[in-house]
């Protein structure tokens, strides 16, 4: 990964490497060992499906973990299940005392991420923020973005005025 990220000159900083935590799981010793490489090619890395596997703290501590992603099944809860609020609200608090970033999935409607931009979430996917949409199309999306990620726009001008539910 670092030597194709050189040979493109692309920026380390810029991938995002995503593992699930079942699958970091079956091989703890080996996975920490394999982070802890892409960490010092600066490579982020970025756990899934947070809370639908394993959910060992275990390995928040022992993984370098930049970026936490909340599953979308609680995401969809959010107006209509406090416990799933609950949940939402207590991974946000602990990620962030642990220096985390948290990224919530499969934001679909504007109460949602209200809700998350109230509780301090740090970024989104999902429908409400952009279609799903063909390598082609992203590659060339991203071209015209003058090298930001795609959606970060949108991110920054939700933290910086309240939205509308409807």
């Amino acid at each position: 990964i670092a030597n194709a990220l050189g040979e493109q000159g692309v920026d380390p900083r810029r991938l995002v490497l995503e593992v699930t935590e079942s699958t970091a799981m079956r091989n703890p010793e080996a996975t920490a060992e394999l982070l802890y490489e892409l960490k010092q090619a600066g490579v982020l890395v970025a756990v899934d499906d947070f809370g639908l596997g394993y959910s060992s703290l275990a390995y928040l501590k022992r993984f370098p973990v930049d970026i936490l992603k909340i599953d979308r099944s609680f995401v969809r809860g959010i107006g209509t299940d406090s416990k799933d609020e609950r949940l939402i609200e207590a991974v946000i608090a602990l990620s962030h005392g642990l220096g985390v970033q948290v990224l919530a999935e499969g934001v679909e409607h504007q109460r949602q991420l209200n809700y998350l931009v109230a509780e301090g979430c740090d970024l989104v996917q999902g429908f409400l923020i952009g279609d799903a949409m063909a390598a082609a199309d992203l590659q060339h999306g991203l071209a015209g973005a003058a090298g930001t990620a795609l959606g970060l726009e949108a991110i920054e001008a939700m933290q910086q005025r309240p939205f509308p539910e409807d």
